[in-house]
């Protein structure tokens, strides 16, 4: 860190000079624009000159014809914020890599293939960041993946063929990505911080509480695993146990993710996280029944395991909320002095 002294030129304008090697490594000379970013916090951040319109878009070349090593370039690529993919090869597109890349962009909002010759791929990701709603995305992703949960628990009661999950896995991932891209891009252009409408502590609550969602989603699969694991429903006491835990579960999961939308407040953060730890009390005395006893335990207990991961996930994103209701309630607190006329 360095500092640097204000000054005056001519008509009283403040003046601050940029550090010379700053300036050469970003390509600025004498004459060139700069983008001024002023924050809340009292940060004033200087940017170097942004891509125009008329610019060509960030984009990246894939030299393969690998399926997996087309498809994580493609992730990456999407949630970097780069606008263009170009896949080269010597030779023709294979059905597989075809399918790939056609998977990923049907599950990546504005991604789509653009070009095919006989030389490469041209993949494009047309995504505006001024009409996105990353707080809008991760309420989509929590409603998509509570109803996943409860369909999952749901189905204990009636074993299904197949684990309950279906075609929303790709809606959880689809959601996920857009948040992902939404957090990388604001975290890399200061620009996009402005378009997207948050700050960077709000942009990495919201990308967290994305995170965790996932993991909601990965316990219960789980829990479809374990249901359609059993030849028959569980008792009808375990059943209802089961279900009145994921009910519980669920809502606090629901609870912290308003908090850290701002839809809700701090005690409501408090009170799940209270709530999250009685529920941990259950699962551990659900546990213990479990202990000697045989048939269906085996499969209840990744029942458990599941509830019990929920209930992880839903103490995080409950603490990233109570963290955000804090600091807001500290800002409201704090109001602005007063300016003199």
């Amino acid at each position: 860190m360095e500092t640097r002294k204000i000054q005056t030129v001519g008509s009283g304008t403040y003046t601050v000079s940029l550090p010379k090697a700053w300036a050469e490594s970003h390509g600025l000379s004498a004459g060139d624009v700069v983008t001024l970013h002023d924050y809340i916090d009292g940060v004033l951040a200087v940017q170097a000159r942004e891509r125009t319109d008329d610019e060509a878009p960030a984009a990246v070349q894939v030299e393969s014809n690998g399926p997996e090593v087309i498809e994580r370039a493609l992730r990456a690529a999407y949630a970097a914020g780069m606008r263009e993919v170009t896949i080269e090869r010597d030779g023709p597109l294979t059905q597989e890599a075809r399918q790939v890349i056609e998977r990923t962009a049907r599950e990546r909002v504005g991604m789509s293939v653009a070009a095919e010759s006989e030389a490469g791929t041209t993949v494009r990701i047309m995504l505006d960041s001024e009409e996105v709603s990353v707080s809008q995305s991760l309420r989509q992703l929590a409603f998509t993946v509570r109803s996943i949960h409860r369909d999952a628990t749901a189905a204990l009661g009636s074993p299904p063929d197949s684990p309950p999950i279906g075609s929303r896995d790709e809606q959880v991932d689809r959601l996920s990505a857009m948040v992902e891209r939404s957090v990388s891009c604001g975290m890399a252009d200061l620009g996009e911080v402005d378009s997207l409408g948050k700050n960077r502590s709000e942009l990495f609550e919201l990308w967290t509480a994305m995170r965790e969602l996932r993991r909601v989603r990965d316990a219960a699969a789980e829990i479809g695993d374990a249901a359609a694991s059993l030849d028959e429903a569980p008792a009808e006491a375990r059943l209802e146990e089961c279900r009145d835990i994921g009910d519980a579960v669920r809502g606090t999961v629901s609870d912290g993710v308003d908090v850290v939308l701002g839809d809700a407040d701090v005690d409501v953060a408090r009170t799940a996280i209270g709530d999250l730890r009685r529920i941990r009390e259950r699962l551990d005395a659900f546990d213990r029944k479990l202990a000697d006893a045989g048939g269906d335990a085996a499969a209840l207990r990744r029942v458990s395991r599941g509830l019990r991961r929920t209930a992880e996930c839903g103490t995080d994103i409950a603490e990233v909320g109570l963290r955000r209701a804090v600091r807001c309630r500290e800002r409201i607190r704090d109001p602005e002095p007063e300016r003199l006329n």
